[in-house]
Parts: structure tokens; sequence; C-alpha cells
């Protein structure tokens, strides 16, 4: 069977390739997170099905590129409006697959999909461009040319979200795509491969291979027709993917994993850092850009600790679908096991765990309880590893020096928050540390002209506004003399 029915949407399980649906000989299972419901068979494609995609989006690419942005921008509106008409479709749909609630894809992360599409078919058309300059009477002119088939494989932690931060500007700069989705969260990809459709997308323009990384996901990356490589998980799988661009010097473009600090001084508002602390468990812990490493400062320990404590004892844990739970479950078994076995050796190593450390048994499943670890062993796992669930860690600290070599004490520096009454300690502070984005006194801010990435083995590259179309585009400069003309 070719297709599922989730909430009243039919998702095909086949492949998007050239406009059509492609069927694999081999399937592999998908099941939700919220209580293992069987939600169907998926094509699990090979190199076969990514030299098809590949093929077809390298034949589509010059009318595509042709268009121009404005051509481009009139269908990714029509695209933006598409997802805007289906987000309870899409909402629904991703929670079934993700178990991120369902309130939060209704309000914010379907709009931000949409959003995503217009933003950047829209930067393209109108701020994509540079001064023209002058080089000994000489005229310089900056212009970003679509560069290729650009492969995107995407996580599963906003799958659909995450994806179009990659999908909208690389289709804006002219490229063609191929979508790797990540296997446990296959289905909003194959929800919005119809939508392109529907769009009026030229086919061949947007492909989905669906299939494991080892699999899809290597022959993509390593395939010589791919002209860019935009990936967001995990510092292992992109050093692979890292190994396979350079056989051909295809330019990358990584969002990788984070150990970020939370960083709360002496006088900062403690109903603030309290709620901002609390915040880092958002979607189950499952956000590469959580605070998970809580540094206060020693002389407010106490204060803060009853303040958090007070706070995350009302997190409601449930259902995603319902309207009043905050936190939902971990994404697959593989995961829950991953997450508790972390929390399982702390305990074995005698860390203090002041809240939660366990499953969550009136749940049962893949809920995991909220969890907090006081002073964990400077250097254990548990504080220098990337645990992606809700566990935290709270430190303290004595100098504001302090605070700052132990929130640069990782090999990460994806983000940081910094939580002060002070607005000369933030200045000095924040310029001293190691993040791609910092946010002071909030939380979560995104803007898609800002710069966004990581530094050290948290990324390679930045994207967001202009920084994307360096990226996904061929950047050229042309020199026109004021010599040779012929009137």
């Amino acid at each position: 069977m070719s297709f599922i029915e989730v909430v009243g949407a039919k998702i095909d399980t086949r492949h998007y390739i050239n406009g059509e649906r492609v069927a694999s000989e081999q399937t592999f299972t998908n099941t939700s997170p919220i209580d293992g419901t069987f939600l169907g068979e998926i094509a699990r494609g090979d190199a076969a099905e990514v030299n098809a995609a590949v093929a077809a989006a390298k034949a589509a690419f010059p009318a595509w590129a042709k268009l121009g942005p404005k051509g481009r921008g009139v269908l990714l509106h029509k695209l933006a409006d598409l997802v805007e008409a289906n987000i309870e479709t899409l909402a629904q749909l991703e929670t079934m697959d993700n178990g991120s609630l369902l309130r939060s894809h209704r309000r914010g992360v379907m709009p931000r999909v949409a959003m995503n599409i217009r933003f950047f078919a829209d930067y393209a058309m109108n701020d994509l461009h540079h001064p023209e300059f002058e080089t000994r009477g000489h005229t310089n002119v900056v212009s970003w040319d679509p560069s290729g088939v650009c492969a995107i494989i995407t996580p599963w932690n906003a799958p659909l979200m995450l994806a179009t931060w990659r999908i909208g500007p690389a289709l804006a700069s002219g490229d063609t795509v191929v979508l790797k989705p990540a296997e446990w969260t296959p289905l909003s990809a194959s929800f919005f491969a119809d939508l392109t459709k529907q769009a009026g997308i030229p086919d061949g323009v947007f492909n989905v291979v669906q299939g494991y990384g080892r699999e899809a996901g290597a022959a993509l990356v390593s395939h010589p027709d791919i002209a860019r490589i935009a990936f967001t998980g995990s510092v292992p799988t992109a050093k692979t993917i890292a190994r396979a661009a350079a056989e051909n010097l295809t330019p990358i473009s990584f969002e990788l994993g984070g150990k970020s600090p939370l960083v709360i001084f002496e006088d900062s508002d403690l109903e603030l850092a309290a709620e901002l602390a609390v915040e880092q468990y958002d979607n189950a812990g499952q956000v590469c850009l959580s605070g998970t490493r809580i540094l206060v400062h020693e002389s407010i320990v106490e204060a803060f600790s009853a303040k958090f404590a007070e706070r995350a004892a009302k997190i409601v844990q449930g259902d995603p679908r319902d309207e009043a739970t905050q936190i939902g479950p971990q994404i697959h078994q593989v995961h829950f096991d991953r997450v508790k076995g972390f929390v399982d050796r702390a305990k074995e190593e005698g860390a203090n765990i002041i809240i939660g450390g366990e499953p969550n048994t009136e749940l049962g499943g893949l809920y995991f309880k909220p969890t907090l670890v006081l002073e964990p062993t400077a250097g254990s796992e548990i504080v220098t590893k990337e645990i992606f669930g809700p566990v935290l860690n709270l430190q303290t600290f004595k100098t504001e020096a302090e605070a700052v070599q132990m929130a640069n004490d990782t090999e990460y520096g994806l983000a940081a928050v910094v939580v002060t009454g002070n607005r000369e300690r933030a200045e000095r502070v924040t310029a001293d540390l190691v993040a791609g984005t910092i946010w002071v006194n909030c939380f979560f801010v995104r803007d898609l002209r800002a710069p966004f990435g990581g530094s050290k083995k948290s990324g390679i590259g930045r994207e967001g506004g202009v920084w994307s179309f360096d990226f996904y585009a061929d950047v050229k400069n042309t020199v026109f003399s004021p010599n040779g003309w012929k009137e």
C-alpha cells in the first residue's frame, strides 16, 4: 500500500522524484512516539532512487535557474500559501510522527514553515544585492548565480520547519533540491512534496528520497552531480558526510550539536532566570540550542534552585495532542534508551539528581521525566556530551572569569544564554563567549535575517539572510572596464 491515512490526510509513502511517486522494493516501519501506533511502511531508497532524483534535479536546473528570483518567487509564494492553508493537517501529522506539541505546531512551527519559504523568496527578489564599487575606474558588479543540485539532509526534532530553513533559500537561489528526511519522521516531507506539485513547482525541482543514512544518505552526499550539501544532525554523521563531500570538493553547510551554557549572574532577575532555565526542557529537551549546562553564581544558587524547582514541579508531561501538555515523549525507543543510559550511568557515578532522573511510569512508553543533576563531576559525560533529552546540569561559579571559562569549556559552540541585570557585564561576557548565537535575558528569539550556525564542533558555515545565499549560490564578481565600448 502506497498511502497511509493520518488525521484524515492521505500521505504517500513512496519517494517523490521528478514530480512522480516512485516505490522501492524495500520499506521501513514508521511508528508514533506518542503511543507506539503503527503509522505505515515507508519506501526505503538507496543509490538507485538517489541517482534518479539527482538526474531529475539536474535536468530541471537550467529552466528553474532561468526563471530568476521573481519567477521563482511567484511559485514559492504559492507554496507558502498552500502551507498556510494546510496548517492543521501539517500540525497534526507532525505531532503524530515526532511527538512534539500539537499546539506549538499549530501556532508557531507550521506558520514558520510558510514564513521560511516566503522570507527567502522575498529576500532573493528585493534584498539580494551589493552596491557597485569602483577599482581604478572599473566597475565591480556582484551577483549570486544558481549553483546546481542541492542535497538537504534534515533531523527529526522539527522535521519540516528545519528542512525549510534550507529548502527556502536553496529554491530561492535557483538551485534544485533532493531532500532526504530523517527516517524516524518522513511524513511531513512527503506531504510537503504534494504541496510543491500543487503550487506548480516544475517537476524535478524538488525531490524527496526516503531511507537510511547509510544507504540513501551516503549515496546522496557522495554523488558527483551534487553542488551543495546542507546537513543538520550529529557530529559523527557530519564527519562521514564531510569525507564523502571532500572527494568531489562539494561545499557543505553543517548545523550540528550543542552543549550550550545558560549563565546566571548574581544580579539577575531570579524569576526570569528560573523561567528561562525551565524553558530549556522545551520539546522534551530535543532542541540543539538548549542551554543544558546551567551555571549559577554561588551566592544565589539556593534561591535560584528553589524557584527552578517550583516551576519545574508544575510542568505537565503527557500526550502532546492535549492542549495542557508542556512536554511530550522522546522520539524513538533507541533515543529514549540513549537518554536513560546517560542518566543511569550518572547515578552509578554518584550524581546528585534532585529532579526526575527516571522514566515517567505513569505515562509509560517513551516519556522521560524532566531531570536536573546538581554539581555533576567535571569532565563526566553528562557534562560534556550532548544528551538531547530533558536532562539539565546545574553547576556553580565564583567569578565572572570562571563563568566564562566554564561556559567555553566544551567542544561545542552553538548557542549560549546569559542572564544578568548589568548591561556592561552582558556586553563584556558575550564578547568572550564562543557561540554562534547568544541570547541575553531571553531565549529562542530567531530572525531569518540574522546569521545562524555553530562554532567549533557545532557546525560549519552560517545561514540566514545573505549568508544563506552566499552558500547556496555561486557568488560572482564581474568587472566592467570603462574602455573599449562602441557607442
